[in-house]
């Protein structure tokens, strides 16, 4: 029996980097999970696979983020998926992982880019929590994936920043809001990861200096992470609510 043996859960994003990593940790902790993609139903069906082959049970979920109406398609499709698969109605843990970048210094940026990278981060986590609250069990888990941007002055992802910083807001108010029902709300901050998001990452000389950046002078991957959201979902973590979790492998402290 595992520690999330069952448990419903949704990952957004949860086809491929972080997100698969995450999908694949809370299924082999014995929870039904639920895969969000957007458009790559390929990874997402890849992903479904692979935790199946390990035993697992997982279901894949398509819906668009970032365009009007997406919290309902994304969560209509769910209920679907769910019932599908024969399974109660309801969610134990919701994982808000699904988000895009924008590197480009704020000299360069389009309100077009802006208003997309704010989309799809910032508003459409907050009405897929607010549409998932009606679903959600007493004493479920919200984890909500940061960045160390949020702390850390990077001019050229100004935007992407800012849009991760309100995450940080809606994080700990939710908490405030849903502690009486037991409800914890926590977000993990990546630093540099191993993920296809950070094309720069294939350019030696960066991978080089983000590496030494960090006290164990390596990138991150996403299984690093996927272990810190799956201790924020577990019965571990009761007493944690409201933190926003630094999993940046040391990224600055020597700095």
């Amino acid at each position: 029996m595992g520690k999330l043996s069952g448990r419903t859960a949704l990952v957004t994003g949860g086809s491929r980097g972080i997100g698969r990593a995450v999908s694949m940790r809370l299924a082999a902790e014995g929870a039904l999970v639920a895969v969000h993609y957007g458009h790559d139903a390929v990874a997402a069906e890849e992903t479904v696979e692979q935790i199946a082959s390990a035993g697992g049970r997982a279901f894949a979920v398509r819906a668009e983020l970032g365009v009007p109406g997406d919290a309902d398609a994304l969560w209509a499709a769910f209920d679907e998926g769910l019932a599908g698969h024969g399974s109660a109605d309801g969610l134990d843990i919701l994982v808000n992982n699904a988000g895009i970048t924008l590197p480009v210094e704020i000299s360069k940026v389009t309100e077009a880019e802006y208003d997309q990278v704010f989309a799809v981060n910032t508003k459409a986590p907050f009405f897929v929590v607010q549409r998932a609250l009606g679903r959600m069990r007493d004493g479920g888990r919200i984890v909500n994936i940061s960045s160390l941007a949020t702390r850390v002055a990077f001019s050229w992802i100004v935007a992407y920043s800012m849009s991760k910083g309100a995450i940080d807001v809606l994080t700990r108010t939710l908490a405030a809001e849903l502690g009486p029902r037991g409800i914890t709300v926590n977000a993990v901050s990546p630093g540099v990861t191993e993920t296809g998001i950070n094309p720069t990452l294939k350019q030696p000389e960066v991978r080089a200096r983000y590496e030494s950046a960090s006290v164990f002078n390596r990138l991150g991957n996403p299984e690093d992470i996927a272990d810190v959201v799956a201790f924020l979902a577990s019965d571990d973590a009761r007493w944690v609510t409201g933190q926003c979790l630094d999993a940046s492998g040391g990224l600055l402290l020597g700095i």
